[in-house]
């Protein structure tokens, strides 16, 4: 079977109808502007208050919508017609993936500038975005595929939000709680090390170890979200 992109581009189309329609999930990537609003107007913002806004977009945006995409599938019971139709697995997935990422790269540029967030190498920093942005994308995938409904898929989502936003500050506790210095390769974790490396002068052979970090999470999120959808295809 070959690659079509009108496939893609017509899950793509009908994904967008979806959520124009939900008014619900479409409001919630509002909330990521109005906290770079707010905290763009500090005249000392630090790295961390940074990604914690860029963590909590991919988060929001990226996650969330995507989650809400793939659980209404479910929920109205299309997504066996989407595994059952003559679109591979590679093009189901790219298609219900386009709309969350184009959606979270609009709302990232748009909170970055008005956070003023000016990196000392946007190429090394937007690499790390990208990679982040596919992981994220994959926490949604993965949570739709999961859950029922839109419903439980935005309850389901909590516990990502505050674990690849605020997650972070447990490594506080690592002193005295040796175990959570596994906190340290989350994915949100390895990108604000990056960050924090770049405004040091590193490039991408000063950061190529969170890289490879954020990479890895990438394969594992979406070797689950591919051992979910066809155990989905078995079950239908």
């Amino acid at each position: 079977m070959t690659f079509s992109m009108n496939r893609v581009m017509a899950i793509l189309q009908k994904d967008y109808k979806d959520v124009s329609r939900n008014l619900y999930v479409s409001t919630t990537i509002i909330v990521p502007l109005i906290l770079a609003l707010f905290y763009g107007k500090s005249d000392d913002i630090t790295i961390d208050a940074h990604y914690m806004i860029i963590n909590l977009t991919f988060i929001m945006v990226g996650a969330y919508i995507q989650s809400a995409l793939v659980a209404e599938e479910k929920e109205k019971n299309t997504l066996r017609g989407l595994t059952l139709s003559p679109a591979s697995i590679y093009e189901i997935f790219l298609g219900k993936s386009l709309l969350s990422m184009l959606a979270t790269g609009i709302i990232l540029y748009a909170s970055i500038r008005l956070l003023g967030y000016n990196p000392a190498n946007m190429a090394v920093v937007l690499v790390g975005l990208l990679l982040s942005l596919v992981f994220y994308v994959g926490i949604g995938t993965f949570v739709g595929l999961l859950t029922k409904s839109v419903m439980e898929a935005s309850v389901a989502i909590m516990p990502c939000l505050i674990l690849f936003t605020w997650g972070s500050s447990l490594i506080t506790f690592a002193d005295s709680i040796p175990a959570l210095k596994a906190v340290t390769y989350l994915p949100n974790v390895q990108l604000v090390q990056l960050a924090e490396a770049v405004e040091k002068g590193a490039g991408f052979a000063g950061v190529w170890s969170n890289l490879i970090v954020i990479a890895l999470w990438i394969v594992v999120i979406y070797s689950l979200c591919v051992y979910l959808y066809k155990k989905r295809m078995v079950d239908a």
